[in-house]
């Protein structure tokens, strides 16, 4: 069967291409064309149903990351968080569990959304080669590869796989004395670990060719993951960074030559000043591949707020051209998060994703409905078009003012009831 690469490039377009085109409100020929130069990807998993497209032209997309940790490990939650994110409007879930039952936890989560879900799956790979092998390190390549298909055949729609971390990258880190913030990606200290102790090159880059053979079997979409993205602002756009981002653009380039649909994925930490720059050189080194933006947290002492910092950044980094961010929750840095966490997370990416297509679409036909029932006093019209109005709602109802017009700050001052008794006749809009 042919990927949806594939098919774009013997001019076929898909059902899953017209259904995407629908529900982004254009044309599926507009879909097909930019699949076949590699400029969006449709991310869905074998066997499922519903499709998300990424990339040049179309919404911002937003993932929200699950998963347990070494300290708790809870299934029934995570398949809670999983539901939530989707409720409140993720587009994409990552299960990105690192301890309890892999396959069991996957599979329940995958059960539980009809959104695309996407893993890591080297976590798996490398914890289980403890009791397996003995060590992380002592991993073996063939079972990592075994892993990689065996989450493709669960259905696993996308994958965020760290080829990039090869030894020309970790020489690069090296050379500049390493980071004031350390390396703060898991898979990417996985195999850094991995390959100074073995003092071997990494499988994944190595051996690319049989992991795209994999990935095109199942249509799975290649995240080239981001193992060198910096964990403080100190970091941000070094050797090791773009040394990464170089190594990851040709393997790109590869892997759409091949058939295989694939996004590139940005730094974490990183000033609003470096953003665009950013932007600029994956989009210009990758020929536009699909831009997975993580985060990106503007600022290294939001503890608690860094949802917020990672709204300003996802912002701008939208706006700018990335098509897909990763959202961050009030417990980034400090715990697992748990189910208000993910909610609060899924809303501030939503928003970020949002004002930032309100610059890169133009899309502010929201904002003027919003604009027009505020200033006509129509509450229910407001909340319709809120990203989420079950707050807006809550918040309402328990300050109700004695004009249920108005609201409980300005009462029967209210400047738009005022001014609205003298320009009856001529508001836009009307």
């Amino acid at each position: 069967m042919l990927t949806e690469k594939e098919s774009a490039c013997k001019n076929t377009t898909t059902a899953k291409m017209k259904n995407v085109a629908e529900k982004e409100e254009i044309s599926p020929e507009y879909i097909r064309k930019q699949i076949e130069v590699g400029k969006v990807v449709i991310v869905c998993g074998a066997g499922r149903k519903e499709s998300v497209a990424i990339g040049k032209g179309l919404r911002t997309k937003v993932n929200a990351s699950i998963g347990t940790s070494s300290d708790i490990v809870d299934k029934d939650m995570e398949v809670e968080k999983a539901k939530i994110a989707e409720k409140y409007g993720a587009d994409t879930l990552m299960e990105l569990s690192i301890s309890g039952d892999f396959d069991e936890i996957r599979r329940e989560v995958l059960k539980a959304v009809k959104i695309p879900v996407g893993s890591v799956p080297l976590y798996q790979a490398a914890i289980e080669s403890i009791s397996k092998f003995g060590a992380i390190v002592k991993m073996d390549d063939d079972f990592l590869f075994e892993t990689i298909e065996k989450q493709c055949d669960d259905g696993i729609g996308f994958m965020a796989i760290h080829c990039g971390v090869n030894r020309l990258t970790l020489d690069r880190l090296r050379n500049q004395g390493y980071r004031y913030g350390g390396l703060v990606s898991r898979g990417g200290a996985f195999m850094t670990a991995w390959m100074v102790q073995n003092k071997r090159e990494n499988p994944l880059y190595e051996r690319f060719d049989d992991l795209l053979k994999i990935l095109k079997k199942y249509d799975t979409v290649l995240s080239l993951g981001n193992g060198m993205r910096a964990g403080a602002i100190s970091d941000s756009t070094d050797r090791a960074q773009i040394q990464e981002l170089i190594i990851n653009a040709e393997l790109a380039q590869k892997a759409k030559s091949e058939g295989v649909q694939v996004m590139v994925e940005g730094p974490g930490h990183i000033p609003i000043d470096e953003i665009e720059a950013n932007v600029i050189l994956q989009k210009r080194m990758t020929d536009e591949a699909p831009f997975y933006m993580l985060g990106p947290i503007v600022t290294d002492v939001s503890a608690g707020y860094d949802h917020i910092a990672a709204t300003v950044g996802a912002s701008l980094s939208s706006a700018y051209g990335a098509d897909f961010i990763c959202y961050v929750t009030p417990a980034e840095h400090l715990s697992l998060p748990f189910p208000e966490d993910v909610k609060e997370g899924v809303i501030a990416a939503k928003i970020a994703a949002h004002i930032g297509d309100m610059v890169k679409l133009k899309k502010r036909d929201m904002d003027l409905n919003v604009a027009t029932a505020r200033r006509d006093l129509n509450w229910e019209k407001q909340f319709k078009f809120f990203i989420e109005p079950e707050k807006g709602r809550k918040i309402r109802k328990k300050h109700f003012p004695k004009d249920k017009d108005t609201c409980t700050m300005c009462g029967k001052y209210c400047a738009l009831k005022i001014a609205n008794a003298f320009f009856t006749e001529c508001k836009p809009g009307k």
